[in-house]
């Protein structure tokens, strides 16, 4: 494994550059694509009450876009929680039972009727032997008869709501006041879930690219709202011909460059290789996958933009790799320090700059051109405040292992 050296005096580390066997590249055109897209719509009738964003704002996942107008709802779901409350107290009160008060109350109606129901008995009883001395009719008999024949049901009925007073609510009364409020509960659920239809929420975060409606317009179900897309990664999609496409493999390195951003190096994966010609132009779409940026404010890679891809699809040939962070950009200039060491002192090196042509990429390395062999110590980190010539001290006691080939 080659070395990562550590030069204390001048904050920097070093790599060795290593030749290793890959395929040369081939270049071919693509565009920046996002890797998520979504045209947001409504999902209910409404008039637009508030517009909350402007194309290019950056939003968040759940953030709203829209918001319609409530007023109705809001009063339906103001209704149906009062309704709710009175369910509920309803329930509360049959769980309670009785007070006190009440059974009292209900014991005294039944005692009460208990005593008049002996009365009349008495009242009956002393008529029938009034009207077997004839000492009264038969109508003042019947009479007596029935009053007390009253008071005996009056005495039934009360004992039985004394009992039901006592005995507190049965279980199925319960059961059904608790489905009252579970109902009305779903009906407060159901008009809060259509009032939250109202607002209309971003799908992810990314970024606003249209507006397709204003404050005051009427927006119908399923109208457009507006347009987002997601551009934390993004995709280049390629048109590769046949004989180049057959040679790629999922999840390779791919090195990207932007006519924009002279200054950046981009490497990605390969996502997908779309097994389907273009009918056309007989070429296979390749998806290759990278993490964007934000510099700004605003993302580096925006969706459209043109891309070159360096493919490694040419022939296997041996090459020099360096790290990509051995690499510095200039503009167009690229270039590399290369530490060279100073045979009269141990730890002493000095600092050229290197020009060179960046090839494919290959498991975190990118493959370069120029002054460059194999084993020579290209800085890695530290290298955008060096001079040439500048000299540095390497502390080969410090050395750690760096995955770069063999």
């Amino acid at each position: 494994m080659p070395a990562a050296l550590h030069a204390q005096d001048a904050g920097v580390v070093v790599a060795r550059v290593v030749n290793r066997e890959v395929n040369t590249g081939h270049r071919v055109v693509g565009s920046v694509m996002p890797i998520q897209s979504s045209t947001v719509g409504t999902a209910v009738d409404g008039r637009v009450l508030e517009f909350l964003v402007n194309t290019g704002d950056a939003v968040k996942a759940r953030q709203p876009l829209a918001k319609l107008r409530t007023g109705t709802l809001e009063i339906e779901l103001a209704a149906s929680q009062a309704e709710l409350k009175l369910r509920k107290e309803e329930l509360r009160q049959l769980k309670n039972g009785a007070r006190p008060e009440d059974i009292s109350e209900a014991r005294a109606r039944m005692l009460a009727a208990k005593a008049n129901h002996k009365n009349s008995l008495t009242h009956l009883n002393r008529l029938k032997q009034l009207f077997e001395r004839q000492a009264t009719n038969q109508t003042d008999l019947d009479d007596a008869a029935e009053r007390s024949e009253a008071a005996s049901q009056n005495l039934l009925a009360l004992q039985a709501a004394f009992g039901r007073i006592e005995a507190g609510p049965r279980e199925e009364e319960i059961a059904q006041a608790t489905a009252r409020v579970e109902l009305q509960q779903a009906n407060v659920e159901l008009i809060e879930d259509r009032i939250k239809k109202y607002i209309i929420y971003a799908p992810f975060d990314g970024y606003v690219t249209a507006e397709h409606t204003e404050v005051g317009e009427w927006v119908s179900n399923a109208d457009p709202i507006a347009d987002v897309i997601a551009l934390d990664h993004v995709e280049i999609v390629c048109n590769v011909p046949a004989e180049q496409a057959v040679r790629l493999q999922q999840n390779k390195d791919v090195r990207i460059e932007f006519p924009e951003l002279p200054g950046d190096v981009f490497t990605g994966q390969i996502s997908q290789i779309v097994p389907i010609a273009d009918s056309r132009t007989r070429t296979f779409p390749v998806n290759i996958r990278l993490k964007n940026t934000t510099r700004d404010g605003r993302p580096v890679l925006m969706a459209g933009m043109l891309a070159r891809a360096i493919l490694p699809t040419g022939n296997r040939t041996v090459m020099p790799l360096v790290p990509k962070d051995a690499l510095v950009l200039n503009g167009s200039r690229r270039y590399v320090f290369v530490a060279t060491p100073d045979g009269n002192a141990e730890r002493a090196a000095s600092v050229r700059s290197v020009p060179v042509t960046l090839g494919i990429a290959d498991e975190g390395l990118i493959q370069v051109s120029g002054e460059l062999k194999a084993g020579d110590l290209v800085v890695v980190r530290g290298n955008e405040r060096l001079k040439d010539g500048q000299q540095v001290v390497l502390n080969l006691a410090e050395t750690t292992s760096v995955s770069v080939g063999d």
